[in-house]
């Protein structure tokens, strides 16, 4: 796969636009989003280790950066991390680069990848694209931001089910209707 920049964001604005909140599968996403305060960030790095100073780098950065400038990142990176086993393994230590930088209560990670697969579930069931993104990507998440979220939100502990029964009335079929690939071994979006 050989994409530009500017391709790789583009890929990730329609899967947001489209999915999360097309979808709703974020209730809390439009309002950031609609403001520009997503900083979507494409890692160009060669290696893990070149990610993870990427990874420092964006939290630092967040974590000084005013909330109302940047409220939330997406670290992406298109090639570096295509199984998702590795990438899951990723997210255990970016987590503990949250803890090692004095963030833990300040931002949290969530995880987004093209072949995500929850525990116990087959790989073509429905409830994983609720975190499928066109590329692997680690979200940066202001907890006091999410915190305030919750709150505007009844009944936050139910996004999840929820999201699973739109998945589940949408379908592979629905899926692919708007415009992202069901085949983990083609183009991340469709081009048709």
């Amino acid at each position: 796969m050989n994409m530009n920049d500017e391709e790789v964001l583009a890929a990730m604005r329609l899967w947001v636009e489209k999915a999360v909140i097309g979808l709703n599968l974020c209730p809390f996403a439009k309002s950031v989003y609609v403001k520009n305060q997503v900083r979507f960030v494409v890692s160009h790095a060669k290696h893990l280790d070149g990610f993870l100073e990427d990874l420092d780098r964006e939290l630092d950065l967040l974590a000084e950066a005013d909330p109302a400038e940047i409220d939330t990142t997406l670290l992406i990176h298109p090639t570096l991390l295509p199984d998702f086993l590795d990438f899951n393994d990723l997210t255990i230590i970016a987590e503990s680069a949250v803890e090692e930088l004095g963030l833990e209560g300040v931002i949290q990670v969530a995880s987004f990848h093209p072949l995500f697969q929850f525990a116990d579930t087959a790989p073509d069931d429905i409830s994983n694209y609720t975190n499928r993104a066109p590329f692997p990507t680690l979200h940066l998440i202001r907890e006091a931001s999410l915190e305030k979220a919750v709150e505007a939100f009844p009944d936050a502990e139910a996004i999840f089910g929820r999201n699973i029964e739109t998945l589940q009335k949408l379908g592979l079929a629905g899926w692919r209707a708007l415009g992202f690939s069901t085949d983990a071994g083609a183009d991340k979006t469709d081009k048709a």
